[in-house]
């Protein structure tokens, strides 16, 4: 089992991943306890509400195209088909954010015309959302390759310029949410446009590109049932603070968002590394229909998972008020209660993560979608009843509750413990297929 990880490169994904996450969550715990000094709860939950709309922006109409080129990269053949690749995610990214813009612009006019609210916080959430966006593609796609050290170190000087800056600006303009919007999307378009033309692919003059498939028409087919679950997770994720910001008040929201980034970022970095080492192995092995060294792959990665989770929430445990302390300014300490809840369910919501990825590897995203909408619907349930009934710790508890019933479900549909060779995949496609056409017929 452990002969697979005497891979060299393997090693090197490893390490590459491992810095970049740990390095940008530092950056991100130093820039938390920063900023939450020198705003107030009030206005960190302004800045938490408007990045959860770019989040959904990025993750509804960006994120599915943005997985489908990373998961199809491994199948091209030549510099030709990566390259035509790119251009139609590119495209097809292009478009959709334009989509996101447009409705997050026009709710936002909304919004402000009912409440009498700066529209312009709305406006400038979408110039946020576009250099995030870029950020995600190209980091993404370089995963798919197993360009590790350009995808960490892209992400890394993001990671340190967005506090750097947004803490600049607001020591220098006041304590506003617009002036931490405006670091954001400074840092970004500066590591954006600094790691587009170091890593940027050159075209090959000598040889003609041969292109041999419809990317677009793949991409689409992988992309379009991740749109809606897409859309589930980010209720999943972001949901429940605007239920707390309707329930309760934007200070609460703040507490909250803080708190629940500091757990999550904890375990989200940490499974993270994992997801980057394993999964492109993992997807370049069922690519090559090489089941035995993919299923070591997946059970390794699980059992990873599993020791993160028991160990990183035995230890918040013991250590939360440090924490506390440490990462939040003293007058965000009273949510320190919220942190094993939280920390359970993100624990859950990472296992669910890597259950489920025999369904992506054999591109049967419907049913992902299925263990997401299930999911989903528990949260819409459970959040606003616990966080009426409870408030805050409502909230926090409410996550063990429906990222347990995610991944109990996506387990069930994606059965890991099940090694799927050459022939079981094409019993599964033709399955699929022959469900497609009676649903088509009725």
């Amino acid at each position: 089992m452990f002969g697979l990880l005497k891979e060299r490169r393997l090693f090197g994904d490893a390490f590459w991943a491992l810095f970049g996450q740990v390095v940008s969550a530092i950056a991100l715990l130093a820039g938390t306890r920063v900023l939450t000094e020198l705003v107030t709860p009030d206005i960190y939950g302004q800045v938490a509400l408007l990045n959860g709309f770019v989040a959904l922006g990025v993750t509804l109409f960006s994120y599915p195209f943005i997985c489908a080129g990373m998961r199809i990269v491994p199948e091209c053949l030549n510099k030709g088909e990566r390259a035509a690749l790119y251009g139609v995610v590119t495209r097809l990214t292009a478009k959709a954010t334009a989509l996101a813009i447009g409705l997050l612009v026009l709710g936002g006019a909304t919004y402000s015309y009912f409440s009498h609210s700066d529209v312009w916080l709305f406006m400038l959430a979408g110039v946020l959302l576009i250099v995030t966006v870029r950020r995600e593609l190209g980091i993404q796609l370089l995963i798919g390759e197993r360009k590790q050290r350009g995808a960490s170190l892209w992400q890394t000087s993001d990671s340190i310029l967005r506090p750097v800056l947004a803490i600049s600006l607001v020591v220098w303009g006041g304590q506003k949410a617009e002036w931490v919007l405006l670091g954001y999307i400074a840092a970004s378009l500066v590591s954006n446009t600094a790691w587009s033309l170091m890593l940027g692919a050159k075209p090959d003059k000598n040889r003609p590109l041969v292109i041999t498939r419809n990317f677009r028409t793949e991409v689409w087919a992988y992309a379009l049932p991740l749109i809606p679950m897409e859309l589930i997770f980010w209720v999943n994720g972001l949901g429940d603070r605007y239920v707390i910001g309707y329930l309760m008040t934007a200070a609460e929201v703040g507490l909250y968002a803080a708190t629940y980034m500091i757990i999550n970022e904890a375990f989200n970095r940490s499974a993270m590394v994992l997801l980057r080492t394993f999964q492109p192995v993992y997807f370049q092995y069922c690519s090559q229909n090489r089941s035995k060294e993919g299923f070591r792959i997946l059970w390794i990665w699980i059992g990873c998972v599993v020791a993160l989770g028991i160990v990183g929430v035995s230890l918040l445990l013991v250590t939360k008020d440090w924490v506390a302390s440490m990462v939040l300014a003293k007058s965000y300490h009273s949510a320190v209660e919220l942190m094993p809840a939280i920390a359970v369910g993100c624990a859950l919501h990472a296992l669910g993560t890597v259950v489920a990825q025999p369904l992506l590897a054999n591109k049967r995203t419907r049913l992902l979608l299925l263990g997401r909408v299930c999911g989903a619907v528990t949260a819409a349930i459970s959040i606003p009843l616990m966080v009426k009934n409870y408030g805050l710790i409502g909230a926090a508890m409410a996550n063990p509750i429906y990222f347990g019933v995610e991944m109990l479900v996506l387990a069930i549909l994606a059965k890991p413990w099940r090694n799927i060779g050459v022939e079981d995949k094409a019993a599964i496609e033709q399955v699929d297929e022959e469900a497609s056409d009676s649903r088509v017929t009725v």
